[in-house]
């Protein structure tokens, strides 16, 4: 099937490491147009030139923390400057460290958590939806990458109660902004280890190994639960994330969640 994404003005935070990596070498072998919007901006560059190689028609690199203030604005303002509008947005960028809540008494990294994995999405929502509403009556798509930690997972309370929130955030977009002809939905990956060093960059939480996230030990754990008995891959989220964001293949689907995980949840 023909996506229809080919020349689409998409946006991808976090698009330089792992997951957000896969998803830019998604739209880019739909021959989109691609601005990668990440603090990296030496692995962005990486995969901005992978990018390319594997079919996208532009690709740009937009060095950004979306923490800060008005940053969200000036990502989708470069967006809309070089190519006049947005089509899709996926709100993939995402920071976690696992702790037991019981003892995780720091504040510092729970307001991190909230900046990174909500107030980000929340700016970078409120941005993408003024400029689709400016598309010609086009609307767009805005896919939100949350995690099955929303639904509850060991060691991620305060991870996964931020993207419980951006489970809500995404769905109440759908609400409000579905008569401007605007999607949104949500994927929950599952784990997904790297699938090499040149997938992720310094910054990455993966940088300083596998194991200093997610041991052997944990995966097999993990493996045990789920049915199809397989880790989920960067490429596996990144096709589904292409789907939903497609108005020929998804064009009467928002406000859903699809859980991509092997089944390990199925919500």
């Amino acid at each position: 099937m023909d996506l229809n994404l080919d020349g689409a003005r998409v946006i991808v935070t976090g698009g330089a490491s792992n997951i957000g990596r896969g998803i830019v070498h998604a739209y880019a072998r739909e021959h989109s147009r691609i601005l990668i919007a990440d603090i990296d901006r030496e692995q962005s560059t990486r995969v901005q030139a992978e990018a390319l190689e594997l079919g996208a028609a532009e690709v740009l690199v937009s060095p950004a923390d979306l923490t800060l203030p008005d940053t969200c604005e000036t990502v989708v303002a470069d967006c809309v400057e070089a190519w006049g509008g947005v089509d899709v947005l996926v709100n993939n960028a995402g920071w976690s460290k696992g702790e037991f809540l019981a003892r995780d008494d720091d504040r510092a990294r729970w307001q991190r958590l909230v900046e990174i994995n909500l107030y980000a999405a929340i700016d970078m929502t409120r941005a993408a939806v003024a400029a689709m509403r400016s598309n010609d009556a086009r609307g767009g798509s805005i896919v939100f990458v949350a995690s099955e930690a929303a639904f509850g997972q060991i060691r991620q309370g305060v991870y996964g109660a931020t993207k419980a929130a951006e489970v809500a955030l995404a769905r109440t977009t759908a609400r409000e902004h579905g008569r401007h002809g605007i999607r949104a939905n949500i994927v929950c990956p599952g784990l997904v280890v790297p699938e090499g060093e040149n997938a992720v960059g310094s910054d990455s939480l993966w940088a300083g190994g596998k194991d200093g996230v997610f041991n052997d030990e944990q995966v097999d754990f993990l493996l045990k639960d789920t049915p199809l008995q397989r880790l989920t891959t960067a490429e596996d989220v990144a096709n589904t994330v292409v789907w939903l964001s497609s108005d020929t293949a998804a064009r009467q689907v928002t406000g859903q969640l699809v859980a991509v995980s092997g089944g390990y949840t199925m919500p």
